[in-house]
Parts: structure tokens; sequence; C-alpha cells
């Protein structure tokens, strides 16, 4: 399947799940449009040979009776030229995530895709398993253990199947500091038993970011963000850096 056809694929999905939910019953959802700027550590420049980029990024969730349904897509580079094969040119990548819940019990089946572009790589996560939610009135924690599927094709190899499990979660506090509203967020996967003939034989990887973010108003978050992954992001080698991120909520 070519990659295009993958990313559209990805799209349509992300949107029938979204449709789909729109016909239950609404409890809470949330939008925003940012733009970011990804500043790699001297050491990840040395080690993966990564580039510091810009990407803007639309994001939404939403929640219903039956579950929750959650979504962003990024523009990354998006002043560069898309056919660029320096690691420094025009990307895309999105992801769609929906959990349907189990009665009253806190799990829940778990699904997503995630799917990056570019003019050398691509390749598309389609994770189908179970979750877990915890929430009380400052803090929130959503684990999940599922199978991953994946199609990968370009420069980094081609691969197509069964790719092993992911073990992952989303967690977030909110609290207040000298009158201002705050909150701690992480999310991170563990990638473990992948098939050896993805990522150069690596069976483990990790993947996941650390942010602190400050809610101005209703209107505007800032926010800065701790990125890291070994293993991962078509490098055999931790790298690690940080986000600078203005939203606009809507």
């Amino acid at each position: 399947m070519g990659f295009l056809r993958k990313s559209t694929l990805a799209a349509a999905m992300i949107a029938a799940g979204f449709s789909t939910a729109a016909s239950a019953d609404y409890q809470y959802g949330f939008g925003n449009i940012s733009i970011n700027y990804l500043d790699w550590s001297s050491g990840t420049e040395s080690r993966a040979k990564k580039k510091d980029f810009m990407f803007l990024e639309l994001e939404g969730g939403a929640g219903f009776d039956w579950g929750e349904v959650y979504g962003f897509f990024d523009l990354e580079n998006p002043h560069k030229n898309n056919e660029e094969s320096d690691g420094n040119g025009r990307r895309t990548a999105m992801k769609g995530t929906m959990r349907y819940y189990l009665g009253n019990t806190g799990f829940n089946l778990y699904g997503h895709i995630y799917d990056v572009d570019t003019a050398d790589f691509s390749e598309q996560n389609r994770l189908v398993g179970v979750g877990f939610n915890y929430q009380n009135a400052n803090f929130f924690w959503k684990p999940f253990l599922a199978i991953n599927n994946t199609n990968k094709t370009g420069n980094f190899g081609h691969f197509s199947g069964y790719n092993g499990l992911v073990a992952g979660w989303v967690m977030g506090y909110g609290f207040k500091l000298a009158g201002q509203d705050f909150m701690f967020s992480n999310w991170h996967e563990y990638e473990f038993d992948r098939d050896k003939q993805y990522h150069q034989g690596k069976k483990d990887g990790n993947n996941g970011a650390a942010a602190l973010w400050w809610n101005a108003n209703e209107k505007i978050t800032a926010g800065i963000q701790y990125r890291y992954a070994d293993d991962k992001l078509g490098s055999n080698s931790f790298q690690n850096g940080l986000v600078y991120t203005l939203k606009y909520n809507f």
C-alpha cells in the first residue's frame, strides 16, 4: 500500500471514529491548534543525526457515555520542501485513539493508529488491546497493553505484519501555583518482543514525553516538554530534546 494511501486511510479511520462518537451522548471535549519547536540535544544530533524543527499541530478529544476518542495531526517543517531527503524536509504525523468502556469497571477496549510520512520513510502502527482509566479531581492515569501491527516502507527497510506488543500510558496532574493553573503530563510507550526484521533487530523500544503546561487563560496554554526515545524514531540510539509549545484552545 502506498504511503499516501496509508495516510489517507489513517485520516479516514480517525474521522470515522469521531463521526461515530458524535452520535452518542456527549460528556466533554477539547480542541486546540499549536505552534511547536523541537530542540534536540547536541548528543542526539551527533548520535542520531537529528535536526531541530518547527511543527504545527491540530489536536482534539471528546468523551461520551460509551467511551472516548482523541487525535492529532502534525505538519512538521511546514515551510520546507516535502521532497527533501536529508531528514530536514516537510513531514506529516497523525494519531487517532479510541477507548470503548467495559461498563463501569474502569477497563476498556483500546485501539490506536499512528501514521508518519516523510520523503524517504513511512510507517503506520495499528494497535488493538485493553486499557484502564483512573481519575480523581486533579489526577488521571490511563494505561494500556496492545498488539502492534506495523507497516513500514522506505530507507529504513520494509516490514509488514505482527510486531510484538506495546505497553503505555497517558497521565496528567493539575495544580495551582501562585494563583496560576498548571498541569504536569506524561505519555510513554514501550514496545517489546518486536519482530527481528524490524528496526535492525532491536527487540525493544521506548518513546515518550513529560511536560509542564501553564494555562494562562481559557484560550492560551504554554508548555515545555522533555521529549525522549530509545531505539525508536529511525535510530538505534537514545534521543532527547525539549519541545516549546504555544496553544490556542477552542
